[in-house]
């Protein structure tokens, strides 16, 4: 027999004792609302406490929305098929169909597509890959990482270590994790002083770095900042010269959240690596990606130890899988762009009226992401309240309130995230 349902009084008091919800402490300090189902952009409160548009398309990932009946279709039918079977040794068909997608919609050359279980893991795999095919290639003491400051990477070990390391979300552990290689972190704008500052770290550093990692054109949580494509083809051509493999980490750029399938596509540019995640499965389960080219395969494949050995248990999951095929082809499948157009064009006219105002540093917006930065560190509680009475879900951290909405948030309601982050600006 099924348990009876807990009411909300029941759910939030078991939340509070037994859940750790993340970045938070234990017991958490703020009571969470209690969602009880989601539809299109809308979450549904439990006990009549109404509807809110989601502005953060759940951390990034729902771009289609909620409850999407292509996506549902895709879980249903492969759950009749298998929901998992081992990748050890096995293959089936979601799998293999998901790699030629990412495979045919990627920046030319990353051909081959190592399937993970999160964005944090597949930063991970691609640390693995770097540092392995400079092993393989006798230079062992290629380990290190370059990054620019300012960056976030993930919460495992290996991208806590290319994270900023001052003010950072893993200042924590900086004494215990791997030491990097930081340049300073890019402006916004294409100054050739910059460029020549990432050139020279490089060259510098190139007899101990494997690889350099970024987040192209968009930094997400380390600060929601935007440079220049620019910068990327620099990154290319400094580390072909000074046999340095590049990464970049589109976790949360890809997927067509910038304006570009993939944010390495504004500059033209193909790493040697790519992670990719969040909005894979359009936000219905776990699953991350890591492609790498010829080069970096081979040359693992040529070493002592010939395999990549990294194996999660539920690495190219059927189910999220088939689910991946379906949020890539329905992405594919509609005009895409002009749909993050139309979110880019709402959010400047919703959010300029905060440029200039009384404790606004900045306002800015690139494809389907708006960020106000604020020049004090924010009251997330008062501005989260403030958010939620105009109808809208926002995560403020930090000094920022940003959003990410899902692609087919219309109009009406990019108009309505844009009074919440007003609001929770001016309360925060």
């Amino acid at each position: 027999m099924p348990e009876p349902a807990l009411s909300t009084h029941e759910l939030l008091d078991l939340d509070r004792r037994h859940v750790w919800h993340p970045y938070g402490p234990m017991p958490g300090r703020q009571e969470p609302l209690v969602v009880e189902s989601a539809s299109g952009v809308r979450l549904r409160l439990a006990d009549g406490g109404g509807e809110l548009v989601d502005g953060m398309s759940s951390w990034w990932s729902a771009i289609h929305g909620y409850n999407h009946p292509v996506l549902n279709d895709a879980a249903r039918g492969q759950l009749d098929r298998m929901s998992h079977v081992m990748f050890g040794g096995l293959t089936h068909e979601p799998a293999v169909r998901l790699a030629k997608h990412l495979v045919d919609m990627s920046p030319e050359g990353l051909e081959h597509v190592f399937l993970a279980d999160s964005g944090s893991v597949s930063v991970e795999v691609a640390v693995k890959m770097c540092l392995q095919y400079w092993r393989s290639l006798g230079r062992p003491e290629k380990h290190k990482l370059l990054t620019w400051r300012g960056g976030y990477h993930g919460d495992t070990w290996q991208p806590m270590s290319v994270c900023d390391p001052e003010g950072g979300m893993h200042e924590l552990w900086s004494g215990a994790l791997p030491r990097q290689v930081f340049a300073e972190a890019p402006p916004a704008a294409y100054e050739e002083s910059y460029a020549e500052h990432l050139r020279d770290a490089i060259a510098r550093h190139a007899h101990e770095v494997a690889a350099v990692i970024v987040e192209p054109v968009v930094q997400g949580a380390g600060g929601m900042r935007f440079h220049s494509p620019a910068y990327l083809r620099v990154l290319r051509e400094a580390c072909d010269a000074h046999g340095v493999l590049l990464v970049f980490d589109e976790i949360a750029t890809g997927f067509g959240r910038t304006g570009e399938l993939f944010a390495a596509g504004h500059a033209g540019v193909t790493p040697d690596v790519m992670c990719v995640g969040k909005a894979l499965t359009g936000g219905y389960l776990t699953l991350a990606a890591t492609l790498c080219t010829e080069r970096v395969a081979h040359g693992i494949s040529r070493g002592e130890v010939p395999v990549l050995a990294h194996g999660p248990t539920f690495m190219g999951n059927p189910l999220a899988a088939a689910v991946a095929c379906a949020s890539i082809e329905l992405l594919l499948g509609q005009d895409w762009r002009t749909e993050v157009k139309r979110i880019e064009g709402g959010l400047s006219d919703g959010l300029a009226g905060l440029s200039g105002a009384p404790g606004v540093r900045d306002v800015r917006v690139l494809g389907a992401i708006g960020v106000v930065q604020l020049d004090h560190e924010i009251d997330m509680a008062a501005a989260t309240r403030a958010a939620v009475a105009e109808g809208v879900w926002l995560r403020p951290f930090r000094d920022l309130v940003y959003t990410m909405p899902p692609f087919i948030t219309n109009d009406a309601d990019v108009a309505r995230i844009c009074r919440a982050v007003t609001a929770a600006a001016k309360a925060g």
